[in-house]
């Protein structure tokens, strides 16, 4: 916990409780989370205190979202917790239709993308769906 509490007090976050567990949690995972299943694992929580939490993550630089086609937002733990947009884990995600689980693919970046004149990139998130190695073996 003591090096949580560091990573937080590093980005100018004090560190809460809810931080605190909310950070663990998300560290924990291998897939994507989204608010409603965090929730779920909070259920004595507010849901707003919940969504600040993540938004401030975000802000900072450890979490990032993704868009997975679902309609539904998902977080998971940014690998450089960096916050600047140049460096922002651009990296594969990949959504697997039977378990419907999301995962970042962190070894397999996205590359850079050349936009024509007056164009100016702001985000970019590409997200594979198929079947995951998981799924695969059953």
């Amino acid at each position: 916990m003591e090096q949580i509490v560091k990573i937080l007090e590093d980005k100018g976050v004090r560190p809460t409780a809810m931080r605190l567990l909310v950070y663990k949690l998300l560290v924990n995972r291998e897939n994507a989370i989204s608010l409603g299943e965090l929730e779920k694992d909070f259920k004595t929580s507010e849901r707003s205190t919940l969504y600040r939490t993540i938004k401030t993550f975000e802000e900072i630089g450890l979490v990032h979202s993704i868009e997975d086609g679902t309609g539904i937002i998902k977080y998971a733990i940014c690998e450089n917790h960096s916050t600047s947009k140049e460096n922002n884990d651009l990296h594969l995600h990949f959504r697997c239709n039977t378990c419907q689980e999301t995962v970042c693919l962190t070894d397999y970046k996205i590359p850079q993308i050349n936009l024509p004149k007056g164009y100016i990139s702001e985000d970019m998130n590409l997200t594979v769906k198929g079947i995951c190695e998981k799924c695969n073996m059953d």
